[in-house]
C-alpha cells in the first residue's frame, strides 16, 4: 500500500474538521453518554477551534493519503503546544486517527515511523502521547511499538471525566 504524507494547512481546515469528526465519533460516540459527547464535538471539533489549532506555529496535522483519498490524520505538537509535559526534547503525538474502513491494513504503524522520522529529525529525545485507559487496543498497539507508560492524566468529554494514560517511547532505545 503506498502512502503519503501531508502537511495540513489553513487552507484543509474543512478536510480536517470532517476527518476529525467523523474518526472520533467511530472510535467514541458509542462509550460515551449522547449530551457529553454533543458537549465535546461542538467544542473541541468546531471549525473555530481547528482552525485556531493549524494557526499555532508549534502544532503540525498531517494527512494520510493512499492515492487521491486521505485515510488517517495525526497531530504534533511541540513543546509550547504539548499539553501535559512541555518539553523542548519531546513531541506529543496528540491525534492519531484511521478511519474505519482503513484500520487493520498497516497505517498505524507506518504512521508511528513517519512520526519517528519527524522527532529524529527535529532532534527530540521521546515521543509521548494520551490513550484513554479503556481504549485497551490503543494501549495494545502503542505497547507492541515501545510505547511505555509513565502517568496518567483526567480527559473530559463534556461532564464525565474520564483518565488517559500518558504513554512514552525514547527514541534512544530504538
Amino acid at each position: 500500500m503506498y502512502l503519503q504524507l501531508q502537511l495540513c494547512t489553513k487552507d484543509d481546515t474543512k478536510k480536517l474538521l470532517s476527518i476529525s469528526r467523523q474518526t472520533f465519533i467511530d472510535a467514541f460516540e458509542d462509550e460515551n453518554k449522547p449530551e457529553d459527547f454533543a458537549d465535546y464535538m461542538n467544542t473541541a471539533f468546531s471549525e473555530e477551534t481547528i482552525l485556531q489549532e493549524l494557526s499555532n506555529p508549534h502544532s503540525s496535522f498531517y494527512f494520510v493519503n493512499q492515492k487521491n483519498h486521505t485515510v488517517a490524520y495525526f497531530k504534533l505538537n511541540d513543546h509550547k503546544a504539548q499539553t501535559d509535559v512541555h518539553d523542548k526534547d519531546a513531541f506529543e503525538l496528540e491525534r492519531i486517527y484511521v478511519l474505519t474502513a482503513y484500520q487493520g491494513l498497516g497505517i498505524g504503524q507506518w504512521i508511528i515511523k513517519k512520526v519517528i522520522a519527524l522527532a529524529e529529525k527535529a532532534q527530540k529525545k521521546y515521543i509521548w502521547l494520551g490513550v484513554w485507559e479503556k481504549n485497551v487496543s490503543a494501549i495494545q498497539f502503542y505497547e507492541k511499538k515501545g510505547f511505555v507508560k509513565f502517568g496518567r492524566h483526567p480527559y473530559f468529554i463534556g461532564q464525565d471525566k474520564q483518565m488517559d494514560w500518558l504513554m512514552r517511547l525514547d527514541l534512544s532505545t530504538l
